[in-house]
């Protein structure tokens, strides 16, 4: 088959990648345009870009992606995996056989932008991978294929992510196989289960220590690596990259520092405490510190009574 990609980061990249390994011929990649440099550098392009130019693949990037950047290719398929954009529905008509998406949820929850990171947070205990006929709707396509992954007690957005890129591509290439064939196994979305999941902002990465200690270490986990869950402490903006809930509620007010140990420091929560055993203080080369290196740092700062606000 023909086929145009249209991806942005990592995840898509990986995607992209078995596409190009396959029988079938990439026409031309469709990426954004390169972000701004910071502090005057070069504009920074997106992964696909990258690998896209290393495979000698046409690489496309328009501000908004219409019929007239496709109309040149007689496309048979194309393929939308992270693009960061809705398609217009003149788009999703034109190829062929319309336009295939992976999802990175077990359709229909977690319609949207951040499905990965909302699964951790609500405490969801599997998801998955969806491979999706595009229709105008966010993400309410008939699912042609979709594979099931557990979310694990440790799993952070970051390795969830990870495992979920492993599983996409051949669940991918399996569901392009069919269409060329005619043998997909179209399967409407369910009506009820519905849930959406809503683009990730920085205000939502502030700790709340009145939540339970199990609800922030789902936050700590779902904001991991992006855009981090933090707290304050003395005016000082401390991210907080990795902690496990603990049943005991330790003393104090919610916030309070109960206690530290080489495993890390012990804060209370509002239902239960909180054990963190990684964190970054905006001091020095701001190393993402460990264990017994946490009370090493800033024995002053991080002492039994202080309270993360």
């Amino acid at each position: 088959m023909k086929i145009v990609f249209a991806g942005t980061p990592d995840f898509a990249a990986r995607h992209l990648a078995a596409i190009a390994d396959s029988q079938h011929k990439l026409a031309a990649v469709i990426t954004p345009p390169d972000k701004p440099g910071k502090r005057g550098r070069q504009p920074v392009p997106s992964p696909v870009k990258r690998l896209a130019e290393s495979l000698g693949v046409e690489v496309r990037q328009p501000s908004r992606l219409g019929v007239e950047n496709i109309a040149d290719l007689a496309v048979d398929l194309l393929l939308v995996v992270a693009y960061g954009q809705i398609l217009r529905n003149d788009v999703l008509k034109f190829p062929a056989h319309g336009c295939v998406n992976v999802h990175a949820s077990l359709l229909p929850r977690w319609r949207g932008a951040a499905p990965i990171q909302r699964a951790i947070l609500a405490g969801d205990s599997e998801t998955g991978i969806c491979i999706m006929q595009m229709d105008e709707g966010l993400d309410t396509g008939d699912i042609l294929l979709q594979q099931n992954v557990p979310i694990l007690v440790d799993d952070t957005s970051e390795s969830l992510t990870t495992r979920l890129a492993e599983i996409g591509p051949p669940a991918l290439l399996k569901a392009i196989d069919q269409i060329d064939t005619g043998a997909s196994n179209i399967t409407p979305q369910a009506d009820a289960g519905v849930t959406y999941a809503k683009k990730v902002s920085k205000d939502e990465a502030r700790i709340n220590w009145l939540a339970s200690g199990m609800d922030i270490s789902r936050q700590i986990k779902g904001f991991n690596p992006d855009p981090v869950a933090f707290t304050y402490l003395q005016d000082l903006r401390i991210k907080v990259w990795q902690a496990s809930p603990m049943v005991t509620t330790s003393p104090g007010q919610p916030g309070t520092i109960a206690s530290l140990s080489k495993a890390g420091v012990e804060v209370t929560c509002g239902e239960g405490s909180l054990l963190i055993s990684a964190l970054q203080l905006p001091l020095g080369k701001g190393k993402i510190l460990d264990g017994q290196n946490i009370i090493n740092a800033r024995r002053d700062l991080l002492s039994p009574g202080s309270c993360f606000s």
